[in-house]
């Protein structure tokens, strides 16, 4: 009798069609069956002696919340027996101008074990959780943005230290970090295991992306850093194994169905007795080649469009054409924005890495970049990319043209009598949330523009951080980052900002709420209440359309 080893997860839904993720403990068919005769099988596919399956549910009925049962060889395995939540189920908008809710976060550890004292603080997912359990019928998500660091793979729980060192030496190289494909699974079950954010993903539809702990911290931060990596004897055997999980658990589920019945790899996967070697040589291509192989994506929600950009694995590290984003992703992105504008009256760019950050930090970063490709010369080159590594520096700011770009699409997006109401920069990354509104020099867009921030979900809050960033938004910190500027030689970015709300620090989710040209936002809050229980409180609500 099959066994479901993790999940499942409720990816992709609307009007009439879902896809529904899920890992068996071994070779079986995968079956979902809804309350009104909808469903979906499909065999399982084996990467790396793990055994998943992406349902494809078909014939459901817009405009209605369906509850789904999940069964492994004709053995029902989901819900579990004696499961304290209600039913999980699949929701269809009921008409494209339906309101749309979306949360979104990033930079999560997993959960401790129950009984355990989180040392943290409460996990903002879990209480989520908690609020929709407690009313299944009341507002929830429509989708969920996890904008990345899912898995730390350089930061690991006690627990999971404990299962390293009893799998091998951690006096060897890469000592209490995962360094295969088996351990970045463990990664997976630790944190999508937990019981609240499991029934979470079950019933609220998810897209996600990597960030640089989904890897390793700083990953892709400069050619130099990438030459070092390289040299190192555990490196590849870590990426391709980040890489390839990455592709199995959440890049997969972000696909439509049109996209994945069109997708070569994952035919080639699901065809395969094994589909390991085809997988490997994939990633192993997106190493060498990475402008060959695109982890961006589109999503449509009605009249809502979120295109989730990678600036991670899509960057051009070579000093002389440093970019964020390659020709090809570039020229994607740019498509996805203009394509057939006036059939969307919001646009979500998710990136995990913000655009617009303090002016302090954006100008460290800029002058940095000046230094690194050696606008003062091989010492000061040097020195920076020493500084680049230390301290980080390497959001959208580092890459000034890629900024520029950025910020030129949006303008041409958001003008005219076909843009948008709202174009909203999605980011996590800087573990606190802001709202930050950019100002062009010659007239801006006709839509509300705005960077929303919202880091961590659950993970620590250094008073470094907190007193680095206060700092970093002041009119002293300001007038420093011009002094960098100078010493840089740097040209006035595009945009001017400033910041409209935070900087704001704990576990926390933003909600955006999209309904026709109107958008509202809202920011919660984790925290303990007086009776010992968790709950997410709201800290601001801001209009933006």
């Amino acid at each position: 009798m099959g066994e479901l080893r993790l999940g499942p997860l409720l990816r992709y839904a609307d009007g009439s069609s879902a896809t529904v993720w899920v890992e068996a403990d071994g070779p079986s068919t995968a079956e979902v069956r809804c309350a009104d005769g909808a469903g979906g099988t499909t065999r399982t596919f084996q990467v790396s002696g793990h055994h998943y399956a992406l349902i494809a549910v078909e014939g459901l009925t817009p405009g209605t919340a369906t509850p789904y049962e999940v069964f492994l060889d004709g053995t029902r395995v989901w819900p579990l027996p004696d499961s304290p939540f209600p039913p999980s189920a699949i929701r269809t908008p009921v008409t494209e101008d339906a309101t749309v809710r979306v949360a979104f976060g990033s930079c999560r550890w997993a959960a401790p074990a129950a009984g355990e004292k989180d040392p943290v603080g409460p996990d903002a997912l879990d209480t989520l959780s908690a609020r929709v359990a407690a009313d299944p019928e009341g507002e929830r998500p429509d989708v969920l943005l996890l904008l990345g660091d899912q898995v730390y793979a350089d930061e690991v729980s006690d627990r999971t230290r404990r299962w390293l060192a009893a799998r091998r030496d951690l006096d060897r190289a890469p000592g209490a970090e995962v360094a295969d494909y088996e351990e970045y699974t463990h990664l997976y079950y630790e944190s999508w295991l937990d019981p609240e954010v499991r029934w979470l993903l079950s019933t609220v539809p998810s897209c996600m992306i990597f960030d640089d702990h989904d890897v390793i911290d700083d990953w892709n931060t400069s050619a130099a850093w990438l030459a070092d990596m390289r040299a190192t004897p555990w490196w590849r055997e870590r990426l391709l194994s980040g890489l390839m999980s990455y592709w199995v658990h959440q890049h997969l589920g972000n696909l439509s169905p049109a996209s994945l019945a069109a997708d070569p790899l994952y035919a080639a996967v699901r065809e395969a007795d094994d589909g390991t070697d085809a997988l490997r040589s994939f990633v192993a291509r997106a190493d060498a080649e990475p402008e060959s192989v695109r982890w961006s994506y589109r999503r449509d929600f009605g009249r809502v469009r979120l295109l989730m950009v990678d600036s991670r694995a899509a960057r051009i590290l070579d000093e002389d054409r440093r970019s964020m984003l390659g020709a090809g992703e570039e020229e994607w992105l740019r498509d996805q924005a203009l394509d057939d504008r006036g059939s969307y009256d919001h646009l979500l760019l998710g990136t995990s890495l913000p655009w617009l950050l303090p002016h302090l930090v954006h100008d460290a970063e800029g002058w940095n970049a000046a230094l690194c490709r050696g606008e003062r010369g091989a010492r000061w080159a040097r020195w920076g990319e020493k500084i680049r590594r230390a301290a980080d520096l390497e959001h959208w700011a580092a890459f000034p043209a890629s900024f520029d770009s950025l910020a030129g699409l949006i303008a041409e997006t958001g003008t005219g009598p076909e843009a948008p109401a709202t174009v909203c920069v999605l980011s996590g990354d800087v573990h606190h949330a802001y709202i930050a509104e950019p100002s062009w020099p010659r007239g801006g867009p006709d839509a509300r523009v705005v960077q929303l921030t919202c880091s961590p979900v659950h993970n620590s809050v250094p008073l470094s951080i907190r007193l680095g960033f206060r700092f970093g938004w002041s009119a002293l910190a300001r007038a420093l980052g011009r002094g960098f500027a100078r010493h840089g030689r740097l040209p006035r970015p595009a945009v001017r900002w400033r910041r409209h709300g935070g900087p704001w620090f704990g576990n926390q989710l933003m909600t955006l709420t999209l309904r026709g040209r109107a958008a509202h936002l809202r920011l919660e809050r984790a925290r303990v209440e007086d009776d010992g229980a968790a709950a997410l409180r709201t800290v601001t609500r801001e209009r933006l359309s």
